[in-house]
């Protein structure tokens, strides 16, 4: 029988960016998940302030080459990997110098959103969905982790819903303490959108607050989890009010287990 594949989207992961409830948990979480039988891989953006030397990030030639076109512009797209060595597993970095060549992630030195976070989340998702194309993977599982991976639900439900390799993955979004306060440019939706994904499905994008990208995401996801304790409070109660699967926060390592359980019901739902 084929190992079950998860495919893990990360906007944080130690040690390649500072600690925090996120990293911490994208980084443990496909660990665990690999030893407990299941085939992985995960993504990231590369940001500016990820050290390639130091990381051993090295550029995978057979997968890069490929342009993204955004805003009727070309932006090539760059894959780099690196290896935890201890963990047995490897990292896959989107990359693009137009958007992650600065020395900071989503805020500048003078914690300012930069204006063009919104291509950078599109450039990211159809990244890391482009990129498993080449690779011929398909992914039972999709979790998505952080606000910058918000646009692979509705992509996998939509846009990619007729590709053979996407057309039976299930989607899980987390939901964490990763809010900002400015809205994204006024014209994400036109950006957003690829061919399947309608006007309606649009609906959250046309202001695209914090908020609303998350409630988007939560729309287009098979189940959400709480990776922070305290969340938006207006995407909590849009959360009260779905009735999506939820599992709440779990401390300490107690995700683990819970997770995999999880992912395990929903890999023995398509073999049935």
């Amino acid at each position: 029988m084929e190992k079950p594949k998860v495919l893990f989207v990360a906007q944080e992961m130690i040690p390649y960016l500072p600690e925090s409830q996120m990293g911490t948990i994208c980084r443990y979480l496909p660990q665990s998940t690999q030893e407990r039988g299941k085939e992985i891989r995960t993504f990231m953006p590369r940001f500016g302030s990820i050290n390639e030397r130091r990381n051993q990030l090295h550029e995978v030639i057979r997968l890069s080459g490929m342009n993204l076109i955004i805003s009727d512009n070309d932006h090539p797209l760059i894959i780099k990997v690196a290896s935890i060595q201890q963990a047995r597993m490897q990292i896959y970095f989107i990359d693009n110098d137009d958007y992650f060549l600065r020395k900071y992630t989503v805020n500048d030195k003078n914690d300012k959103p930069f204006p063009d976070n919104d291509e950078r989340a599109i450039f990211f998702s159809r990244g890391v969905l482009e990129t498993v194309k080449k690779l011929g993977w398909a992914p039972d599982i999709v979790h998505c982790h952080g606000w910058m991976t918000s646009l692979i639900p509705i992509y996998i439900k939509k846009a990619f819903k007729d590709n053979p390799l996407f057309s039976d993955t299930k989607v899980i979004f987390s939901v964490y303490e990763d809010d900002f306060t400015e809205s994204l440019s006024h014209d994400f939706a036109k950006k957003i959108k690829l061919e399947g994904i309608t006007n309606k499905d649009l609906v959250h994008y046309q202001n695209p607050t914090y908020p609303n990208i998350v409630k988007a995401a939560i729309d287009f996801s098979d189940a959400i989890f709480l990776g922070s304790l305290n969340i938006n409070p207006e995407v909590k109660k849009y959360l009260d009010n779905t009735d999506k699967l939820k599992i709440g926060f779990l401390p300490d390592n107690n995700y683990v287990e819970v997770y995999n359980e999880y992912y395990d019901s929903l890999v023995k739902q398509k073999t049935e």
